[in-house]
């Protein structure tokens, strides 16, 4: 790309690492955890940092005999110079207590390169002039977020350096805005209780069969923490499009029935309704709620566009609804095997979750087999296409409703003293990484697709 330019390199500090290991091996550990071999940009130090490594996993001291021996066994001392490369690095490094910082050099300077070739293949990505701009996007933005998260790899830590993020109550990456909430609110009180709230990098399952109110208690866990606690919540919606969750997020506040609320677009409807309407339009519009609404999204793609908003904006909560409806990565063949292209999207949801640092509400549907059971209770095993849903996942929660599985009539015969459960909700938290799990009562009004506190009564 640039000709006459040469790559970013230090010669002297990669030079006097490996000097300071013939100095004293046991420096090696020290920065091990940060430079690798191809950080060096010449080969003949890539090659003698390669033999340090080697020797000191043998066991076998580090110094001038027996760099000289490991290099000569791999056939490759005399094009690096022979012994007298090795007695020249000596005579450089007058000390090895400074190799931390020539390593740190090196590092800098491999990363330099690294951005140079990612900038190249991102080049080569435009000039393949492909149709699908989305994914030409992602790929490109994949090339920059791999080079910010290096190989993932970290060492240990002392735990009072543990302590001290834990007395600090905060958890934030660098693209997390410093007023951003530790943890996320549900408003449901007894939920908050048991959960904590929605803890920072975790997978949370939200499962329960069709028109039960999965998609209704997601919209509404958004507003509740956007409204109360001014998280930044982005929601994929591969179900329902953008202006149908707004219709629902407009008779949840409002407190118009949805069935009314359509009737607005004919202009038929009361002037009480028409002022709930723009009081609910205007509370949602300052509120920091973002929707992508793209069907059929694979997994890079959502990983992509969940970078950009939180790069952008700031993300504190994310919604994917709903997760059998999300595709694995193109170039991987899943075709007859569904539960484990499942997998693979569970465990990037997860990843997305501890990157970003912020909770994950996936959506899930639940098998049929759950409505041939007596009483139809969800449980773990009613996941759908399960593969490594539970395994990933750091809460799993399912809605179950009564007066979804029994008639009124029916009740009545069976339970003449017990009230008919209209609205009653169970939120069951069968699996709770971090405490305990048990069950939350919550109420359904369906005429605005609102979940409220139990002891809450909608009007």
């Amino acid at each position: 790309m640039y000709p006459n330019r040469l790559p970013p390199q230090d010669q002297e500090a990669e030079d006097a690492v490996i000097g300071s290991l013939l100095i004293d091996g046991q420096t090696l550990p020290r920065i091990a955890v940060f430079i690798k071999a191809d950080d060096f940009s010449s080969d003949r130090n890539r090659a003698a940092f390669q033999s340090c490594v080697a020797l000191f996993e043998r066991s076998e001291p580090i110094n001038q005999i027996t760099l000289t021996h490991e290099l000569q066994r791999r056939g490759v001392l005399e094009t690096m110079g022979g012994p007298g490369f090795i007695a020249a690095l000596l005579v450089k490094v007058p000390t090895s207590a400074h190799i931390e910082h020539y390593a740190r050099i090196v590092q800098r300077t491999s990363m330099m390169r690294r951005l140079i070739r990612a900038a190249e293949l991102i080049a080569d990505v435009g000039y393949e002039n492909n149709p699908d701009v989305d994914t030409a996007i992602s790929r490109a933005e994949d090339f920059i977020f791999k080079l910010r998260l290096g190989d993932g790899s970290r060492d240990f830590v002392h735990i009072r350096d543990v302590l001290d993020t834990y007395l600090e109550e905060k958890k934030l990456t660098t693209r997390t805005r410093p007023d951003a909430p530790t943890q996320i609110p549900t408003n449901y009180i007894d939920l908050d209780r048991l959960l904590g709230g929605l803890q920072r990098s975790d997978l949370i399952i939200l499962a329960a069969r069709p028109s039960i109110g999965k998609s209704s208690l997601a919209l509404n866990m958004a507003y509740n923490a956007s409204k109360k606690s001014g998280a930044h919540v982005g929601i994929f919606s591969l179900e329902m499009g953008k202006e149908q969750l707004v219709d629902r997020l407009i008779s949840s506040i409002s407190r118009i029935e949805s069935t009314r609320l359509r009737q607005f677009r004919q202009g038929d409807h009361p002037e009480a309704d028409e002022t709930a309407l723009h009081q609910a339009i205007g509370e949602l519009a300052e509120l920091p709620i973002w929707i992508d609404d793209t069907p059929l999204l694979t997994v890079v793609e959502m990983r992509s566009k969940a970078r950009r908003l939180h790069m952008e904006a700031g993300l504190d909560f994310l919604i994917v609804d709903y997760l059998q409806l999300m595709q694995g990565e193109p170039t991987q063949s899943f075709s007859t095997n569904r539960t484990q292209e499942l997998s693979v999207i569970t465990r990037s949801l997860k990843g997305l979750a501890r990157d970003l640092d912020v909770p994950v509400l996936a959506l899930s549907q639940l098998r049929r087999a759950v409505e041939q059971r007596p009483g139809q209770r969800p449980t773990l095993f009613d996941l759908r296409e399960s593969g490594s849903i539970e395994q990933d996942s750091d809460v799993v929660m399912f809605i179950h409703r009564e007066d979804k599985i029994i008639a009124e009539e029916e009740w009545d015969k069976l339970h003449p003293d017990m009230p008919y459960p209209k609205g009653i909700a169970e939120l069951i938290v069968e699996k709770h990484r971090h405490g305990p799990t048990g069950k939350v009562q919550l109420f359904f009004d369906e005429k605005t697709t609102t979940f409220k506190n139990a002891f809450v009564r909608v009007r």
